[in-house]
């Protein structure tokens, strides 16, 4: 995974300093003016290990994140 910034220019997503192959499917989150969040530090503790987690490989396929969240209904 990788996290970048960029701007939209043009009417298209602009990423600056990372190199993506032609044809990389991306997902764009774009803040609302003003938005901000919080995450108490637990949170932040659990973000941080996730991010090294998939850092270094150890991640899921989204077919078994989408069967585990299927399982908790």
């Amino acid at each position: 995974m990788k996290v970048a910034t960029g701007k939209v220019v043009d009417g298209k997503v602009v990423v600056e300093g990372l190199p993506l192959q032609e044809g990389s499917r991306v997902t764009v989150l774009a803040r609302e003016s003003g938005e901000t969040f919080e995450l108490t530090p637990n949170e932040e503790s659990e973000l941080l290990l996730s991010i090294a987690e998939a850092d270094r490989g150890e991640t899921l396929r989204s077919e078994e994140v989408l069967e585990g969240l299927r399982r908790r209904r």
